[in-house]
């Protein structure tokens, strides 16, 4: 089990950030990758419709021998992780939350600024974030609706984007914040347009890398680290292929074997 891959599934190409944090600091791990950008964006989508394609992955994931499970997109964790741990006991799986504890240490002048989907600032666990680490700090939310299928896209650098992305940060800037959570995996992606926008004392703030140090540890905690030499990651996606293939270079560096996932 130790050579087994780890599964890894966002709506869409988000979660390549999430994945290359996970390849960095386990550069021995085989990965799976799997996009479902037919159904893309979950923000807009019901609870009960997540939790129905987490499964799906879940069980696809299962069926390619994945040692672990990684919900790379914040929307799918807040809907569908407690169901897949309650229905998968013995398998390590790692959910994304956006990061309101090391934001609200961070901050300086109190106010703390989040930019997420509809669906994850609506959720009662981005409440119960807020209630248990943010009784100190203003957390000004921010919903970003266009900037996935931006992304998607392969639109990191367009007029467009800037001025949607702009309309967006300007509110929590007015605010008075100085720390900015992205609380989606798509929105790493924007940082270097986001650091051309913002003034220098504004810090940004993602969980990819805390995602990859817990997997890192679950997996050492069973003695499942990989100790080979990693394999080809495999990507599928529930969008054609052939838009996935072409982002891939975008924002992974490299071009890659991807297959359509239409279960």
């Amino acid at each position: 089990m130790r050579e087994a891959p780890i599964g890894v599934f966002d709506s869409g190409v988000g979660g390549l950030s999430v994945l290359a944090e996970i390849q960095r600091l386990l550069p021995n791990e085989s990965l799976l990758y799997v996009s479902d950008g037919g159904h893309i964006p979950y923000g807009e989508k019901t609870p009960a419709f997540i939790r129905q394609r987490c499964s799906v992955m879940a069980e696809f994931f299962q069926q390619q021998g994945a040692k672990a499970l990684v919900l790379a997109c914040n929307t799918a964790t807040v809907a569908g992780v407690a169901d897949l741990r309650r229905d998968y006991p013995d398998w390590p799986i790692v959910g994304m939350e956006p990061a309101v504890k090391p934001a609200a240490a961070a901050t300086r002048s109190g106010v703390v600024g989040v930019l997420a989907t509809t669906g994850t600032l609506q959720s009662a666990k981005f409440a119960a974030l807020l209630d248990r680490f943010a009784t100190d700090v203003r957390v000004i939310t921010q919903p970003c609706p266009g900037l996935v299928e931006l992304i998607e896209s392969g639109d990191l650098h367009s007029a467009a984007l800037s001025t949607l992305l702009q309309g967006y940060v300007e509110p929590l800037l007015a605010a008075g914040a100085d720390t900015i959570i992205l609380g989606c995996t798509h929105y790493p992606f924007l940082k270097p347009l986001l650091k051309r926008m913002l003034p220098e004392h504004i810090s940004l703030i993602d969980t990819g890398a805390a995602v990859a140090r817990q997997l890192q540890r679950l997996l050492a905690e069973r003695e499942l680290l990989a100790e080979g030499v990693a394999r080809d990651t495999q990507f599928w996606t529930s969008a054609q292929p052939e838009q996935f293939r072409n982002i891939l270079p975008i924002l992974w560096n490299t071009s890659g074997v991807v297959r359509s996932f239409d279960l």
